[in-house]
């Protein structure tokens, strides 16, 4: 059965729920998956609003992390899926390095960072790391 073409901008209702965005792995990437999440989030809000508004930012903020550690800590091209689940929003980001993240101790007085991977945790309702041969993706539920 052909489907009609369409002529108007709105996303189909699968574009809606579900987005696989790819990018170089250059610094400026990190800003870019960030708007790449916020208009997936937007497209989803439209269907289906958050339960609560700071689940937004909490996406946001967790997409920038795992995309500024992609950038410094696997050099090359990744890539950022996000998917509506039942009771939340599920984000996998996919790198090229085998190594799997560890918390690293923060100290505020003397930076260096050390915060983002705990951030993670917790605003993340479930975090894992599968590797893979050609790197790891990194999948993490958040409530929507």
């Amino acid at each position: 059965m052909a489907t009609e073409p369409r002529w108007d901008d709105t996303p189909s209702a699968e574009d809606r729920y579900e987005r696989t965005f790819s990018f170089a792995g250059e610094l400026r990437n990190v800003t870019e998956a960030r708007l790449a999440a916020e208009g997936f989030l937007g497209a989803l809000a439209a269907q289906s609003p958050p339960a609560a508004h700071e689940y937004w930012d909490d996406i946001l903020l967790v997409v920038t992390e795992l995309a500024a550690n992609v950038i410094q800590y696997a050099p090359g091209p990744f890539g950022l899926r996000m998917r509506r689940t039942f009771d939340g929003v599920h984000v996998t980001m996919r790198d090229t390095s085998t190594t799997k993240p560890e918390p690293r101790p923060f100290h505020p007085r003397t930076g260096g960072g050390g915060i983002g991977w705990h951030l993670v945790h917790t605003l993340c309702t479930q975090v894992s790391v599968v590797v893979h041969d050609e790197g790891k993706d990194i999948h993490v539920f958040l409530p929507w």
